[in-house]
C-alpha cells in the first residue's frame, strides 16, 4: 500500500511542477489559481512521502519520489511546454524509467 502512496505522491509532484510552469506563464488572477494548485499539490506530495517513508526505507522512497516526479515533469515538458524531444533525453527518461523499477525490485518491502 505504501508503494501505491509514493507513486500517487510522486504524480502529485509533477502536479506542482506542471502548475509551477502554468503560474508562470499566466498573469493575474489565473495566475494565483495556478499558485495555489502548485501549493495543494506540493503540501499532499511532501505528505505522502512522509506517510510512505513510515514503512519504506528512506533512501529508495526519495529516489523513486524523486524520479517518478523528474521522469513526469519532462514527460510533461516535452507534451505540454515543446520542450525538445532528443533521443539522448528519452534515452535518459528510459534509464530512469529502468531504475525506478530496479529500486523497487530490489526493496525489502
Amino acid at each position: 500500500m505504501n508503494w501505491i502512496i509514493l507513486i500517487i505522491g510522486g504524480l502529485f509532484e509533477v502536479g506542482f511542477t506542471f502548475s509551477l510552469g502554468k503560474a508562470k506563464a499566466s498573469t493575474g488572477n489565473t495566475a494565483y489559481l495556478w499558485y495555489s494548485i502548485f501549493v495543494i499539490c506540493l503540501i499532499t506530495s511532501i505528505y505522502m512521502l512522509m506517510k510512505a517513508t513510515e514503512t519504506l526505507p528512506l533512501g529508495t522512497a526519495y529516489a523513486v519520489w524523486t524520479g517518478i516526479g523528474a521522469m513526469g515533469t519532462v514527460l510533461l515538458g516535452i507534451v505540454v511546454f515543446q520542450e525538445p524531444a532528443t533521443l539522448l533525453r528519452v534515452f535518459f527518461i528510459a534509464t530512469l524509467i529502468g531504475s525506478i523499477i530496479g529500486l523497487k525490485a530490489v526493496s525489502p518491502h
